[in-house]
């Protein structure tokens, strides 16, 4: 049952638009989510197809909880002063869509739109596994690799149209990036090359013939393949090696670890911290500590709970 107000100015609305789910999250100011409203997304539909799917449920849901402020992780780059939205890797018909705006005509409440990559980072640097440092950066590693840096409990923000775009660092210079290396279709790509060398082998059985391969590397480590444990290790160099470009250039006291790959667990966590060791020079030893997702699928929706809570504490002390 939801309840109706509390100190922080009563319910929020937190949104995730993503490449693979739409989730919509009544909460209240402390980032807890008092109720959960998910679609998948259709590709083919298109932006067009989220909208509609906003459209049907934003209005009624909103009369019914009428929430203080609105705030949205959005899957792409942003406009975070305006809430327009750049572009999106994954859904055509999103640029120059004018979001925040379009979104409070349908709630009438004011709403706030950010990159979801900085809305999970905010997630976990206000209510998971960032809640103890005051410097904290976020990567996820799902569909693509994005990543966010919170510092003193606010999203840093660059020059427009930058952010922490970890997934977009190169690792060399004929132009291999990171997200070419460490997302979940790249590891899944890796993995399906292994399993056609070697289809007896224990992560080819924990595969079978599913897709997104990625996601059984943690049971194929546990069986003890020798192959699971090298795309690992690849996996987590690579991975440590653009982290300590951020290392070097934000010092953040903790990195946290997100997204779907990030469910390999503590292989994947032990792996990424000795190697980042090996590249962060002396004077900044031992590094950041790093450290899996407290809130792992409710990073984006509990830190778009937590960006509109602050857009409402903000548009209070301007009145």
């Amino acid at each position: 049952m939801i309840r109706h107000g509390d100190k922080d100015g009563g319910l929020f609305l937190g949104i995730e638009i993503g490449g693979t789910k739409l989730q919509i999250c009544p909460g209240d100011g402390a980032g807890q989510i008092l109720e959960r409203i998910c679609f998948a997304v259709d590709k083919a539909a298109g932006a067009a197809g989220i909208r509609r799917k906003l459209e049907q449920t934003i209005p009624d849901l909103a009369r019914r909880i009428k929430p203080a402020a609105i705030g949205v992780g959005f899957g792409g780059p942003v406009d975070w002063r305006t809430g327009r939205i750049c572009c999106s890797h994954q859904i055509e018909g999103w640029p120059e869509f004018p979001l925040a705006s379009w979104l409070s005509d349908l709630a009438k409440a004011p709403v706030r739109v950010d990159n979801d990559a900085n809305v999970g980072a905010l997630g976990e640097a206000l209510h998971g596994a960032g809640a103890d440092f005051k410097i904290v950066f976020y990567v996820t590693l799902g569909s693509g690799v994005g990543g966010g840096l919170v510092a003193d409990g606010k999203i840093f923000h660059g020059a427009m149209p930058g952010e922490a775009e970890i997934g977009h660092i190169r690792l060399d210079r004929s132009g291999t990036t990171l997200e070419s290396r460490c997302s979940g279709w790249a590891v899944d790509a890796r993995i399906r090359a292994a399993v056609l060398q070697d289809p007896a082998s224990p992560l080819a059985k924990c595969v079978g013939s599913a897709a997104n391969e990625a996601k059984f590397l943690a049971a194929a480590l546990a069986a003890n393949d020798p192959t699971a444990r090298q795309i690992l290790r690849d996996t987590a160099d690579d991975l440590a090696f653009g982290l300590s470009h951020v290392t070097h250039l934000f010092h953040p006291e903790v990195i946290v670890l997100g997204g779907g790959l990030s469910l390999a667990g503590e292989p994947l966590r032990a792996a990424v911290e000795e190697s980042l060791r090996g590249y962060v020079m002396k004077a900044f030893a031992p590094g950041p500590k790093i450290v899996p997702s407290r809130l792992r699928d409710d990073a984006v929706p509990i830190g778009a709970l937590s960006l509109a809570r602050a857009h409402f504490t903000c548009l209070g002390s301007q009145s």
